[in-house]
C-alpha cells in the first residue's frame, strides 16, 4: 500500500508541475506589457492626433483630415527641402511641419510621413464659381511661383520672348525671335508693331502728345481746361484728309495717366432714357433696312456674326449698329494692311506683284460671336445710356459758359477717380483696333470687332490687367485665352465704344418713327459744359514729321540689330 500510495502522490505531483509552468509564463507576460511607461532612454510622446486643417483658398480644397495616432521614432526629422503648400505648389507626402502643429518633446517630430494628400496640386490659376473671375490675388501666382508641375504659370509671363538690343547714343529695342522689331525706345520717342504689322508712334514734343496709327492718320493732343479740379484736354485727329476734334477727360491713377472721351454735346435726357427701356413691341429691321446687303465688309464677316432677327429695345439695335461699325473698321484696316504688303512685295519684287488678300471669310473656322457676348455687349451699351442720361442731367446744369484755361496753361492735377477702363462695372470691351497681347507667355493679336472681358482691376508694373478673350474671328487669339492685356489699350476701346454709342444715337435719331421703329420723345441735343475747341492747326504737319523720324529711327535700329549689337 505504501509503495502503491507513493506511486500515486508522485503522479499528481508531476501534473501539478506541468500545469503551473505555463500560467506563470503567461502571468509574466501580461504583467509586462501593462507596463505604463517605456524605458527612459526612448521616452515616447503621448499618442496625439495632427490638428485638422485646410488648404488655403485658391487650392483645390480637400477635405480637412487627421493624422492617426502613432509614436514617434526617435531621431526622425521634418522633411524641410521643399516649400509649405502655398499658392502654385504641391503638397508631398513627407510634408514640412504645418504651422500650429507642435513637436513632441526628446526631438521627436509630430509625425513620421504623414501624408497630406499626396500630390494634392494647389490648383493655381482657378477662377471663383460665383464671379467666373480669377481670385482675389487678381493675377493668378503673380509672384511667378511655380504651379503644380513645377513650371512658371502663365499669366506671369507678360514679357514675349525675343531679344533686346541697347542701341547707340542711348535706347534700346526689342527684337522678335523672328527679326522683327517690337518696339523702339530711343529720345523720347516709343515705336511699338503689332503683331499683325500696325505701327504705333508716341512721343511728346512742346507739351503736345503726339500719337500716329500706321503710316495713314493719328491725332495730336493738347492741355485744353481745367475743372473742378479735373483736366480735359484736345485731341486733333486728322486721318485720310478729314480732321475731327474730340475732348478727353484726364485720370491720374495708380501714377499713369488715362484719357476718357467726353461727348461734345449731349441728348436731351428722355431720348437716353427711351434708349434704354423695351419697345412695346418687337422691330423688324434686317438687313436691307440696315442696308448692309452686298458690302464687302458684311460678305467677309457675314459667317461669323448674325445680327438681332428683331430688336426688343433700342439698346439691341445700337448693339447691332456698334459691331457692324467695328467690323467695318476691320475690314478696312485690314485692306489698308494688305495694300500695303501687296506695295512692299512689289518693290522686293521689282513690279512684280506679289502678296493677295485672303479670299476666305475671316471665320470660316467655325467661330461665331455667340448670343451670350453679344449680350454682355448689350448691357454694357444699356449702362453707357444709363450714364450718359445722367451726365446729360448734370451738363444741363453745368457751367458751359465758363471761359477755357488760357492757351499753353499746364492742366491741375485730375481726382484720384478710377478711369473707365478700371471700373469694376465695365467688364466688357469690344476691340476698336489691331491690339497684341500676351498668352502663355506668346504674343496673339486681337482686331476690331473681337470682345474681351477684363477679370482683374489693379494693373500690375507694365500697366496690364489680366483679361479673358471672349470671341475672336479667324487668325486672332483664339477664344477662351487668357492674356495680359495693357490698360491705355481697354481705355482707348472704352472711348471708341462710348463714341460710337454718339453716333449711333444720331443715327437712331435720324430713323426714329420710321421702318416700323417707334418714335421716340424728344431727340433734342445740348453743347457739353466742356465744349470741343478749334482743329489745332499743326496737326497733320506734327504726324507727316513723327512719321519721318520713326521711319529714319527703324532703318537705323535694323541695321544695328543685324549687326547683332547690344543683344540680351
Amino acid at each position: 500500500m505504501t509503495s502503491r500510495s507513493e506511486k500515486t502522490l508522485h503522479r499528481w505531483i508531476v501534473v501539478l508541475l506541468a500545469l503551473a509552468v505555463p500560467a506563470m509564463a503567461w502571468g509574466q507576460h501580461k504583467t509586462e506589457g501593462s507596463h505604463p511607461s517605456a524605458p527612459a532612454s526612448h521616452a515616447s510622446a503621448p499618442s496625439h492626433s495632427a490638428p485638422a486643417h485646410s488648404a488655403p483658398q485658391s487650392h483645390s480644397a480637400s477635405p480637412s483630415h487627421s493624422a492617426p495616432s502613432h509614436t514617434a521614432n526617435t531621431g526622425h526629422t521634418t522633411t524641410s527641402s521643399r516649400p509649405n503648400t502655398s499658392t502654385g505648389h504641391t503638397a508631398t507626402t513627407n510634408r514640412t511641419n504645418t504651422t500650429g502643429h507642435t513637436n513632441t518633446p526628446a526631438g521627436h517630430t509630430a509625425t513620421t510621413n504623414r501624408s497630406a494628400t499626396p500630390n494634392r496640386s494647389a490648383t493655381p490659376n482657378r477662377s471663383n464659381t460665383a464671379a467666373g473671375r480669377p481670385n482675389t490675388a487678381g493675377r493668378p501666382n503673380t509672384a511667378g511661383r511655380p504651379n503644380a508641375a513645377g513650371t512658371r504659370t502663365n499669366a506671369a509671363s507678360h514679357t514675349p520672348p525675343g531679344r533686346t538690343v541697347s542701341l547707340k547714343g542711348g535706347g534700346s529695342a526689342s527684337i522678335r525671335p523672328n527679326g522683327q522689331i517690337r518696339s523702339i525706345n530711343r529720345n523720347g520717342m516709343q515705336i511699338n508693331h503689332g503683331v499683325h504689322g500696325g505701327r504705333t508712334v508716341v512721343s511728346e514734343h512742346n507739351g503736345a502728345r503726339i500719337v500716329t496709327t500706321g503710316h495713314r492718320g493719328g491725332y495730336v493732343q493738347r492741355a485744353y481746361v481745367t475743372r473742378g479740379g479735373r483736366s480735359y484736354y484736345s485731341r486733333t485727329y486728322v486721318r485720310g484728309g478729314v480732321v475731327r476734334v474730340g475732348v478727353y477727360r484726364g485720370y491720374n491713377w495708380g501714377g499713369h495717366a488715362y484719357y476718357g472721351w467726353r461727348p461734345g454735346f449731349y441728348f436731351h435726357p428722355g431720348f437716353y432714357g427711351w434708349g434704354w427701356h423695351p419697345w412695346g413691341a418687337p422691330v423688324y429691321w434686317g438687313v436691307g433696312a440696315w442696308g448692309w446687303g452686298g458690302a464687302p465688309w458684311w460678305g467677309f464677316y457675314g459667317g461669323w456674326w448674325n445680327p438681332y432677327p428683331v430688336y426688343a429695345a433700342p439698346y439691341f439695335w445700337l448693339t447691332d449698329y456698334l459691331i457692324a461699325t467695328n467690323l467695318q473698321a476691320a475690314y478696312a484696316a485690314r485692306s489698308e494692311a494688305n495694300a500695303d504688303a501687296m506695295a512692299a512685295d512689289a518693290d522686293a519684287s521689282g513690279g512684280g506683284g506679289g502678296g493677295g488678300g485672303d479670299a476666305a471669310p475671316a471665320a470660316s473656322n467655325g467661330v461665331a460671336l455667340t448670343p451670350e457676348v453679344k449680350q454682355a455687349i448689350a448691357e454694357e451699351v444699356k449702362a453707357q445710356l444709363a450714364a450718359q442720361q445722367a451726365q446729360a442731367d448734370q451738363s444741363s446744369g453745368g457751367q458751359a459758359s465758363a471761359a477755357p484755361a488760357p492757351s499753353g496753361a499746364a492742366p491741375a492735377p485730375t481726382s484720384g477717380e478710377v478711369p473707365p477702363a478700371l471700373d469694376p462695372a465695365q467688364r466688357t470691351f469690344v476691340v476698336d483696333s489691331d491690339v497684341t497681347v500676351v498668352a502663355n507667355g506668346q504674343e496673339c493679336g486681337l482686331t476690331a470687332g473681337d470682345v474681351v472681358t477684363r477679370l482683374t482691376d489693379t494693373p500690375d508694373s507694365d500697366q496690364t490687367v489680366t483679361a479673358s478673350v471672349s470671341a475672336t474671328k479667324k487668325g486672332d487669339c483664339p477664344s477662351g485665352q487668357t492674356v495680359a492685356i495693357k490698360v491705355d489699350d481697354l481705355q482707348e476701346m472704352y472711348n471708341h465704344f462710348a463714341e460710337n454709342l454718339q453716333n449711333g444715337m444720331t443715327e437712331m435719331a435720324k430713323k426714329q418713327g420710321t421702318g416700323g421703329m417707334p418714335k421716340a420723345p424728344d431727340t433734342g441735343t445740348s453743347p457739353s459744359d466742356i465744349p470741343p475747341p478749334a482743329p489745332d492747326n499743326t496737326a497733320e504737319k506734327q504726324l507727316q514729321d513723327q512719321q519721318q523720324q520713326a521711319d529714319q529711327t527703324e532703318s537705323q535700329v535694323k541695321q544695328e540689330a543685324a549687326a547683332g549689337g547690344g543683344g540680351q
